[in-house]
């Protein structure tokens, strides 16, 4: 079929079915708000994100700490998700798809894109060391395991198995803001939400955040068997693990899936330059 029977088809001319023009046009719309944000917003919007993970991850820690079943306790996470998604805050790994589109569409740049990801992700560090101390403060019964779940990350050397680890977790947490933005439905935004947590705290894959709170708040206990200089090297191969799974795994195929349409944006963007 023809690119132009394509378009007679659908309810636009997108070169592009209607529900991935939809998504397309919520993508660009709200990265570019997102991208255009001040240091300021920026690193707001990421404090509030970390605090509010925190409340998911210690719900994780009550109901870990009572069961001893991490799937369950990954669900009580999703409070965490749900959050982030209704609160409209923000991880650094939830921007692996929306900015990076954005960005692609020459809707920003690569500087902004860098000023969103560094500022979100120091403030998301920030916010929740602070709450997992309040959480460490207030609720001693849960110290012990806070320091048992941390140790199964901070402590785990670099390896194929942990590796691929991180790169599920980046690939998750992508895939569930692929599908948040995929409907206009609440109810299914916050089914992603719920199943994103199950897999990502359920399973125990490698997140550089979520996992970062855990390893704070054993090291807040001041009983951690190891150290920040541990948690720091965990982090950076975490970290580059779940930026592969988040950029390789899901957004490349997105931006491949969408090409024509980007090609339109870019074009559309340059013309409204050259006005300028």
């Amino acid at each position: 079929m023809t690119r132009t029977a394509q378009r007679q088809l659908g309810a636009s001319d997108s070169p592009i079915e209607d529900a991935l023009e939809d998504a397309f046009t919520r993508m660009v719309s709200e990265g570019a708000q997102r991208l255009h944000r001040t240091w300021r917003e920026v690193f707001v919007t990421g404090f509030f994100g970390g605090t509010e993970v925190a409340m998911g991850v210690l719900a994780y820690l009550a109901v870990l700490s009572a069961t001893q079943r991490p799937l369950v306790a990954g669900l009580a996470f999703s409070i965490g998700f749900l959050a982030l998604l209704l609160g409209r805050s923000e991880l650094f790994t939830e921007g692996f798809l929306v900015p990076v589109v954005t960005v692609a569409a020459r809707r920003a740049g690569p500087a902004q894109l860098l000023k969103l990801w560094g500022g979100t992700m120091l403030a998301n560090l920030i916010g929740g060391w602070v709450i997992m101390w309040l959480i460490i403060a207030g609720f001693p019964q849960l110290r012990t395991q806070a320091i048992e779940s941390a140790t199964h990350f901070a402590t785990a050397p670099l390896s194929t198995q942990t590796f691929a680890l991180a790169v599920l977790g980046g690939m998750v947490i992508t895939l569930m803001t692929r599908m948040q933005h995929g409907t206009d439905s609440v109810p299914g935004k916050i089914a992603a939400a719920v199943a994103g947590a199950f897999l990502l705290a359920g399973l125990q894959l490698f997140h550089s955040i979520l996992d970062s709170l855990l390893i704070f708040g054993a090291l807040i206990t001041g009983r951690a068997p190891f150290g920040y200089c541990d948690w720091l090297a965990w982090f950076g191969y975490t970290l580059a693990g779940n930026v592969i799974g988040g950029l390789a795994l899901v957004t490349l195929l997105r931006l491949l899936r969408s090409k024509d349409r980007l090609q339109e944006e870019r074009a559309e963007a340059m013309t409204s330059s050259a006005d300028r």
